[in-house]
């Protein structure tokens, strides 16, 4: 009877974690929404390719034509917003948390050091628009420099984003 609970445990978690949140779903539609030029609820190869971008997928060739291949239900070869919201979604549930975390890393860490230094932050600050002091950047750093060397490494960084800090 204990493997029957732990089974139906297991099952609830998949089930679970298989749900995406009310931002992601709206990260879905404003995609499609920004990309369905003529507003009549079909996206062609294209824009499928810019929308997948946009939700921070590869779009390649052969991956944007495996889903259309996978979802285009009418044969079309055209994507209907439900069919691209079940690409979407499944996509986004096959996500490794973990590797997205480090792929944003490694956007800070330009020089491939293995930190982001204040010159990184800096940079990204730049970047997003941000008019911040060299004292608020490094109060920031000094925040979340667990090591103490002014420099925030991978582990830092995924116990901000994970908010384990």
């Amino acid at each position: 009877m204990n493997n029957n609970v732990a089974d139906g445990n297991s099952r609830l978690k998949r089930k679970k974690r298989r749900e995406l949140t009310k931002e992601q779903k709206e990260e879905i539609k404003e995609a499609f929404d920004l990309f369905d030029a003529d507003n009549d609820g079909v996206i062609d190869y294209h824009e499928m390719k810019v929308a997948m971008k946009a939700l921070g997928f590869d779009g390649r060739k052969a991956e944007v034509l495996k889903i259309i291949k996978d979802y285009d239900r009418d044969g079309s070869g055209n994507i209907y917003y439900d069919d691209f919201f079940d690409a979407m979604k499944d996509k986004l549930i096959e996500r490794n948390p973990t590797t997205e975390m480090k792929k944003a890393f490694e956007l800070f860490d330009d020089e491939g050091t293995g930190k982001i230094s204040l010159r990184n932050l800096r940079r990204v600050a730049r970047e997003l628009g941000e008019n911040m002091s060299d004292e608020e950047l490094r109060s920031m750093i000094e925040e979340f420099d667990k090591s103490g060397t002014g420099e925030i490494d991978l582990d830092n960084f995924i116990s901000i984003m994970t908010g384990d800090s």
